[in-house]
């Protein structure tokens, strides 16, 4: 999954929307949920790469990274509930969208 594909996803799960937050970056994006806000992913560019936020749960945090060389503690984030996954065509796109539906469901409230 790329970028895009990342957001057409998000946007395909129940009242969601897809914020721009930092003044400054036209890049950086967040997938909110509109009931109450919150982000459950965030995709943003470092160094040349593409960066997608998830939260997890800290017990699967680390089997995550442990097993899979593209996730790693997350970026700017609490490195306990979220994770960074290094999106490439190397990522198993199936395990992405679980992710991200986790994240969707662990913001919820």
């Amino acid at each position: 999954m790329n970028r895009k594909d990342v957001i057409k996803y998000c946007l395909e799960l129940p009242n969601v929307y897809e914020d721009y937050p930092f003044p400054d970056d036209n890049d950086s994006v967040t997938m909110k949920h509109i009931n109450n806000n919150k982000w459950f992913a965030l995709i943003m560019n470092v160094r040349g790469e593409e960066y997608l936020n998830i939260k997890t749960n800290p017990e699967y945090s680390e089997l995550l990274r442990k097993n899979y060389n593209y996730i790693i503690p997350a970026y700017h984030m609490n490195k306990e509930h979220w994770n960074t996954v290094i999106l490439s065509d190397k990522c198993d796109n199936e395990l992405i969208k679980e992710l991200l539906e986790q994240s969707y469901e662990l913001t919820k409230k």
